[in-house]
């Protein structure tokens, strides 16, 4: 359970929970946080788009200004806030009353200023065009400096919502700063992919995971054999179907250990529903589901909408629960050779007991890595302790791989605070 700190509404709180854990990261000031928390209603969905976005606007016309006078650092920074304030208000824009294409616009908005960002890094990263399927996959390369060195490689899998902010200051940064390159990119359902081509998710990540593998092993900037890989949330369940089948990524991390996908969604019908879904009695689960909606809070009817929305539009209600079933690793598990390490954070709410089960089935190298309340760890994703996340995930990687940043060229980082010891 979950002892509230700002909303008494858990997602309103869960959220908040994760913003305020990459502030230290440079994704938002915590006064410009905490005063528009203030601003918000709990569980109100239009006041909390709201706020955000209009700090988001007015953050972004910080940075607009800042790089109009040649600021760049001032402006990188203030880009990355209004992106990250930009992700939190999209989130919620199902619950307002007449969303209209607001959630287009508002994703618009994000990642022209996170594009921004990222183009004043130094180096700026790299967009990329993964070829997928007929198509392409949108996604940026970070190195830490520019000069043709080979070097370890981490592919950071979002989860089921999630923006490229929750991945790119926490985890691919901290990559840089170890002498990593690191790949974020969106996979069908996610973000770009979904809001703006309408492909929705595949439970065969596979074929995702393997076309992103065959693009990075032939850069030059890429190690090929220190590949690895991170899944967030909903990613832990990806990433681990992926290393059932592709064998060329050398460590991996899944945060929490998902086997099971659809036991989130299972957990919140009551029994008769779960009798006529597993019934296949289609037409009295959907005419039920359509009572219940009516009678569930607008918070409620919300989060079923954005939760059912990456599995495809137009679909029915028993066809979404249905569709969620086919994530399911199952016995899967008996081909993953690659050494996993599987975080098991107290409290998870969404997938409990999944990272122990997950752990207990694979055959090959790997460990479990529980994260505590008492360290202040604790729920989906150790919201409020991304730092500790970081560090022992790279320390094992960095193991693993058998690697060492003084195998490297120095980061931007280092080369700064070698410049700053040389002066002094």
């Amino acid at each position: 359970m979950m002892s509230n700190l700002y909303f008494n509404d858990p997602s309103f709180e869960f959220e908040t929970r994760a913003l305020l854990g990459n502030l230290h990261y440079g994704c938002g000031d915590i006064g410009e946080v905490v005063t528009t928390i203030a601003g918000i209603g709990d569980g109100s969905a239009s006041d909390w788009v709201d706020q955000w976005r209009r700090l988001a606007t007015r953050v972004e016309a910080v940075a607009d200004e800042a790089l109009a006078h040649g600021h760049r650092v001032s402006a990188r920074g203030a880009y990355l806030r209004a992106a990250v304030y930009f992700a939190a208000a999209q989130v919620f824009v199902d619950g307002i009353e007449e969303p209209g294409d607001a959630l287009k616009v508002i994703f618009a908005s994000h990642r022209h200023c996170f594009e921004t960002h990222v183009g004043l890094l130094d180096p700026p990263a790299t967009p990329v065009a993964i070829p997928y399927e007929g198509g392409f996959l949108p996604g940026y390369l970070f190195v830490p400096v520019e000069d043709g060195r080979a070097r370890p490689t981490i592919i950071l899998c979002n989860g089921s919502d999630g923006a490229v902010t929750s991945l790119w200051p926490g985890l691919a940064q901290p990559a840089l700063d170890r002498g990593y390159n690191a790949l974020v990119f969106d996979g069908p359902g996610q973000q770009s992919m979904l809001f703006d081509h309408d492909v929705p998710f595949r439970p065969d990540w596979e074929h995702v995971i393997t076309p992103v593998v065959d693009f990075l092993v032939g850069r030059s900037e890429v190690n090929a054999g220190k590949l690895a890989i991170y899944g967030i949330s909903q990613g832990g369940y990806w990433v681990t179907r992926a290393l059932a089948f592709e064998h060329r990524i050398a460590a991996a991390v899944v945060d929490p250990g998902v086997d099971d996908v659809a036991a989130s969604w299972r957990a919140n019908l009551p029994e008769e529903m779960l009798e006529l879904l597993d019934a296949d009695d289609e037409g009295s689960f959907n005419a039920n589901m359509a009572v219940g909606m009516e009678s569930a809070t607008s918070q409620q009817r919300q989060t079923m909408q954005w939760r059912a929305k990456p599995y495809g539009s137009g679909r029915s209600a028993f066809a979404t629960f249905k569709t969620v079933e086919q994530y399911r690793i199952g016995d899967l598990v008996a081909s993953i050779s690659t050494p996993l390490m599987v975080t098991d954070p107290e409290g998870e709410q969404f997938w409990p007991g999944q990272s122990q089960r997950l752990f207990d089935s694979l055959p090959g190298h790997k460990v479990l890595v529980p994260f505590a309340k008492a360290e202040g760890a604790d729920l989906h994703c150790e919201p409020m302790a991304r730092s500790l996340l970081e560090q022992r995930m790279y320390d094992w990687l960095d193991d693993t791989l058998d690697f060492s940043p003084s195998q490297s060229a120095p980061s931007a980082v280092d080369r700064q605070l070698d410049e700053h010891r040389h002066r002094a």
